[in-house]
């Protein structure tokens, strides 16, 4: 197992314990939103990361890691969204809900490694506020194909930008792990 996969299975699993928990406390309340509310949830958080990046001060005390781990799960809930569909009966089995979940969070990890081995690691050059970004860009991206009804023309689908989305903000937990060691 390579250093990076091992760092990805380290924030994925910090991420999935909140998301279990999560679910322990509310349930499966978010059954109710649809994907372009899920994109928004994700725009709140990385706007939030952007701002106190730029601001440096904060008044809220809760620092960006939080932020990236929020946007890691409303990513992947966005997910299982795109693939059951929006409901009116929030009630999904928490089993049920973990194994969605974990189905997409190693769908990522694929994705990862593969532009992982392709691109030599760049993503260790790169700034976090990199990332922030990127993400921001992958939101917008994703609220214009919402905006067109989920149709494209040559680019990836939603569910592309999602995954990017929860693997940029990955490496970003990854960096400010190494950061703080």
């Amino acid at each position: 197992m390579t250093k990076t996969e091992q760092q990805f299975n380290n924030a994925a699993k910090l991420c999935h314990d909140i998301y279990s928990k999560k679910l322990s406390d509310y349930g499966t309340a978010w059954r109710i939103l649809r994907p372009s509310s899920l994109t928004d949830q994700i725009l709140i958080k990385a706007q939030r990361i952007r701002s106190i990046q730029i601001k440096k001060v904060q008044r809220v005390n809760e620092g960006i890691l939080p932020e990236f781990i929020g946007i890691i799960n409303y990513a992947a809930i966005a997910l299982i969204q795109l693939e059951l569909g929006t409901s009116d009966a929030v009630e999904l089995e928490k089993e049920e809900a973990i194994l969605l979940y974990e189905k997409y969070i190693s769908q990522a990890k694929s994705l990862m490694l593969n532009k992982n081995h392709d691109y030599d690691e760049a993503w260790r050059s790169m700034r976090i506020s990199s990332f922030t970004d990127l993400i921001l860009m992958k939101i917008f991206r994703t609220k214009q194909i919402e905006d067109n009804d989920g149709k494209t023309q040559i680019s990836e689908g939603i569910d592309a930008n999602y995954f990017d989305m929860i693997n940029y903000a990955v490496f970003a937990l990854i960096k400010l792990e190494e950061d703080v060691l």
